[in-house]
């Protein structure tokens, strides 16, 4: 066999296409409905679905740079109701770092940037629930600590669904 067929076969063979290997980095994207359940803050707390309906629709890009670490942009439109009056009520600039902790389990750690005037950081702890080839289905706990604007600071604790590809 000459070397040139020799070579072709090894490319052919170590190809991570043929193996599903990954190939770094890596860009998915996702989108997802985000609910903040409850949100304490020093003068009151407020529940969603209770005293409001508020909704947040996270999109994002996510760059992996290798297994376990990768970078994160997430732009997150905030909608309000209450009573009856329902609005945009905020745009969120979020981006951060992702660290995969095996087991589909990723730690998001994010700054936060809102158009509304406050700021501050949120944790999140997302959980892969069903992977398929072309996309993944995923639930996660986003835990969004704010401060500014001349309000006291509030701590959220949120559910969040979705999907990413």
């Amino acid at each position: 066999m000459s070397l040139k067929y020799s070579l072709l076969l090894l490319a052919v063979i170590t190809s991570p296409v043929l193996f599903s290997q990954t190939v770094y980095p890596k860009i998915t994207g996702y989108f997802g409905i985000m609910h903040p359940v409850f949100t304490f803050s020093e003068h009151e707390t407020n529940v969603n679905f209770r005293d409001y309906y508020a909704v947040g629709f996270p999109t994002g890009i996510n760059i992996w740079k290798s297994e376990k670490i990768g970078f994160s942009f997430e732009i997150v439109p905030n909608i309000k109701d209450d009573q009856g009056t329902d609005k945009v009520t905020n745009l969120l600039f979020h981006p951060g770092v992702l660290v995969a902790l095996g087991n589909g389990y990723t730690f998001a750690g994010r700054a936060a940037f809102e158009t509304s005037g406050r700021y501050g950081v949120t944790p999140v702890f997302n959980k892969t629930i069903i992977k398929n080839k072309t996309c993944s289905y995923y639930a996660a706990v986003p835990l969004p600590v704010r401060f500014g604007n001349d309000h006291p600071a509030s701590f959220t604790i949120g559910f969040q669904f979705g999907i990413a590809f």
